[in-house]
């Protein structure tokens, strides 16, 4: 026979309840200051930084490196302009806001303001000069559509010293050859790793010079990754899908 909760009873359990509610409220707002100030994760669900970061990366962006602008709150804020302003270097890896299409970006950092950027038979120009590019080998190359083709792969080295991996299918595409950009003030231009298969700052109408307004962070670290783009949810894909190779490691590796 159950004997009836006593009061004191039933008062512990409603402290017990009061005390589980106020703890998940903490760790929610630890997590909303977590990702509003410190990292924000991303992942990739296209080709265009291959093989700096593969459809299935999942990385950390710091919120804090460029400062805040109204695109680094969870609900953009009616501002201009960046609280603690500090600017993006060549080669770094940036999401940012484009406001075209009104979505995140990632591409990296080539064109600072003032900035003369040209593509001339697939080497990028900056200020009249070529920038360093080595042939490094060959690659297969699939986008989020399945679709698998031969790229060359290069190593570009800015005129700061920033070195990285990029693809190009040919030297002939429709954006290899193109205008010469004048970067306007606060604004930066973007590419592609993935030269060929990248719509970026080359695509005036698409994406455009980015302001610095729009910058959401810089990418640092890659902390999971898996094939085909599954989601990580499906642990039972993990053993023959996760890149376990590419995890906890920095994006500029």
């Amino acid at each position: 026979m159950n004997e009836p909760m006593s009061k004191a009873d039933k008062k512990a359990d409603k402290n017990e309840l009061r005390d589980t509610i106020v703890v998940i409220i903490e760790a929610l707002l630890i997590a909303l200051v977590f990702r509003t100030f410190l990292y924000q994760p991303f992942s990739i669900p296209t080709a265009s930084m291959q093989q700096t970061l593969m459809i299935g990366d999942y990385f950390v962006a710091s919120k804090f490196t460029w400062g805040y602008g109204k695109y680094a709150f969870p609900i953009p804020l009616p501002f201009n302009g960046r609280i603690m302003a500090n600017d993006p270097n060549r080669g770094d890896v940036a999401v940012f806001r484009n406001e075209i299409s009104n979505e995140d970006y990632i591409k990296r950092v080539v064109g600072l303001p003032g900035d003369r950027i040209q593509v001339r038979g697939g080497i990028l120009h900056i200020n009249g000069m070529p920038v360093e590019r080595e042939q490094v080998g060959t690659a297969q190359d699939t986008d989020s559509f399945s679709q698998t083709i031969p790229v060359t792969v290069y190593r570009e080295t800015l005129p700061n010293g920033v070195s990285y991996l990029i693809q190009e299918i040919s030297d002939n595409g429709p954006l290899d050859n193109t205008a010469e950009y004048l970067v306007p003030a606060g604004h930066f231009f973007m590419m592609g790793d993935n030269r060929d298969r990248s719509q970026d700052s080359r695509v005036l109408s698409a994406v455009g010079y980015v302001s610095g307004d729009n910058l959401i962070g810089k990418a640092e670290a890659r902390f999971f990754s898996i094939q085909d783009n599954i989601a990580p949810w499906k642990i039972w894909e993990w053993p023959a899908n996760v890149r376990w190779d590419r995890m906890f490691r920095s994006v500029y590796q």
